[in-house]
């Protein structure tokens, strides 16, 4: 027994978990029958998939650079609060954040306002620029976290020493943190460059030009709109080919800092006054205006039309909320399963398994499944069911790096002892596993959930007159109702916010 399941269920799931994965990804194969039906624009569109990807990590990474090093520096209330919300964009739907962007950046938005008052031309957020607006504001967050967890890995003894031989700041930034810096920024720019690589809402709603066009758009128009299969499943095995590529890239271009070990004891880089003092408010302040104004004029215009939303919008947060929590089952079952096979050293293929979803993306996946099951099924019987499975296994990979540490001490401090006890099956289960792993296993389906909650991926592919709620807001943007898309971007922002902290907390209470 692997701590209260048989060994059995975990092989069972990473084997069904490969053939969904790879089972997909050959059907997209077999129907591209190679790159001939590719046309120029689908290759403008790979084109600009790389190069809004590489400047969206360069802007973001450099952006991040200023804002980590005047959170490692500085101490202030509110501090422990700002640093927890600059994960909130990665469990954010990215259409509020694209609402949000377009009431602050968009032409009647409140910046376009100002410059207008000042006789100044106005900014467009449609095309390219948005793409990459958008892009750094929800990766802006994540550099900031990575790097300011290089700043914080660098011994604090290394910190005094540089005091007692009294350097200054520029010597610091020379010989600790610039070495730390080419240690991390590689990896953190290649995080951000894989993330904006399989970016579709974003160029859904402010992409979608000739010269703006990803290739996650351009497969989702040649399915929905051309119902061209052989063209679709082509750009999926670019898209394939592309993420592997900058995946093997970062396994490999990480340059360790070199500071080797310290002592673990309190402290951080000094905090030098004058000027610079006032440069780290100012790059404090301007980051967190720019990330929470969006989400804060969101709220005001939502607010008030809350109550008065039209009878389809409750009806798609009834199928949302159902295919979150659908979602958020699946996946932490899987992962539970999958680490505690993991746990009692089962073979390694198991683990690999559990990251396949990484791959790919979901479109890709969607595009695999609706060529299996076409004949079958309708798009619209497949649309929630197919949504869920595909958010469960996207959210998988991440559910499964907080799962399998806990699953491996979970079976090295208590393994023999449940053994000697004969605590097995159930009970085992029950009064040990769940316990000590409820606080990961939460914190997965908690995100699992949030994750689809949110999604504007798959259910483009097959929703008819049944959408989900992200898909609601999207169509309430196109009909240009923007007060009650607010309304309906605060609903679909709570809930996805709730369904985290009731699944996280459920965990943390239960610990």
């Amino acid at each position: 027994m692997a701590a209260g399941l048989p060994l059995s269920i975990g092989h069972a799931i990473a084997g069904a978990l490969a053939a969904l994965i790879l089972g997909t990804l050959a059907a997209v194969a077999w129907v591209a029958g190679g790159l001939s039906s590719l046309t120029e624009w689908d290759l403008r569109a790979v084109w600009f998939t790389l190069w809004q990807a590489a400047l969206s990590a360069t802007l973001s990474a450099a952006l991040a650079v200023p804002v980590a090093r005047a959170l490692a520096r500085r101490r202030f209330r509110g501090r422990g609060l700002l640093v927890t919300l600059l994960g909130a964009p990665f469990i954010l739907p990215v259409i509020v954040a694209v609402l949000g962007l377009i009431a602050i950046f968009g032409r009647n938005g409140a910046l376009n306002g100002a410059l207008e008052a000042l006789g100044l031309p106005a900014i467009g957020i449609y095309g390219w620029q948005g793409v990459i607006l958008a892009h750094v504001f929800f990766n802006l967050p994540l550099s900031v976290r990575l790097i300011l967890q290089g700043w914080q890995a660098i011994p604090a003894e290394r910190f005094r020493l540089a005091a007692s031989l009294d350097f200054a700041p520029r010597d610091i930034a020379r010989h600790l943190e610039r070495p730390m810096l080419r240690g991390v920024l590689p990896g953190v720019w290649l995080a951000v460059f894989l993330v904006c690589l399989t970016s579709f809402t974003v160029a859904l709603a402010l992409g979608g030009g000739p010269r703006a066009t990803t290739v996650e758009l351009a497969i989702y128009q040649a399915f929905r709109f051309d119902f061209d299969l052989g063209r679709a499943a082509a750009l999926g095995m670019v898209q394939i080919a592309i993420c592997i590529a900058a995946a093997a890239l970062a396994a490999r271009i990480t340059v360790p800092a070199g500071f080797g070990a310290g002592l673990d004891a309190l402290g951080g880089p000094p905090a030098p006054g004058g000027w610079r003092r006032l440069t780290d408010a100012a790059v404090i302040a301007a980051a967190a205006a720019f990330l929470l104004a969006p989400l804060i004029s969101v709220a005001a215009t939502g607010l008030p039309r809350l109550t008065a939303l039209p009878p389809e919008v409750w009806q798609a947060t009834r199928r949302s909320v159902l295919m979150a929590v659908i979602s958020a089952l699946l996946c932490a079952g899987a992962a539970l399963a999958l680490a505690l096979t993991v746990a009692r050293g089962a073979a390694r293929w198991v683990e690999a398994a559990g990251m396949l979803p990484l791959i790919a993306s979901p479109l890709v996946l969607g595009t695999g499944l609706f060529i299996l099951l076409r004949g079958t099924v309708t798009p619209q019987q497949m649309a929630l069911p197919v949504t869920a499975l595909i958010n469960a296994a996207m959210a998988l990979p991440f559910a499964l790096r907080a799962l399998i540490p806990a699953a491996r001490a979970l079976e090295q401090d208590y393994g023999q002892l449940a053994a000697s006890l004969d605590l097995r099956g159930w009970a085992r289960l029950r009064l040990l596993v769940l316990p000590r792993l409820a606080r990961p296993l939460g914190f997965g389906a908690g995100l699992a959930a949030a994750l689809a909650m949110g999604d504007l991926g798959v259910i483009t592919l097959f929703a008819g007159d049944r959408p989900t709620l992200p898909l609601m807001l999207y169509q309430l943007m196109n009909g240009y109702r923007m007060a009650d898309a607010a309304a309906c971007a605060l609903l679909l922002m709570g809930l996805s916010l709730g369904l985290f902290w009731m699944f996280d907390r459920g965990g943390r209470r239960d610990a």
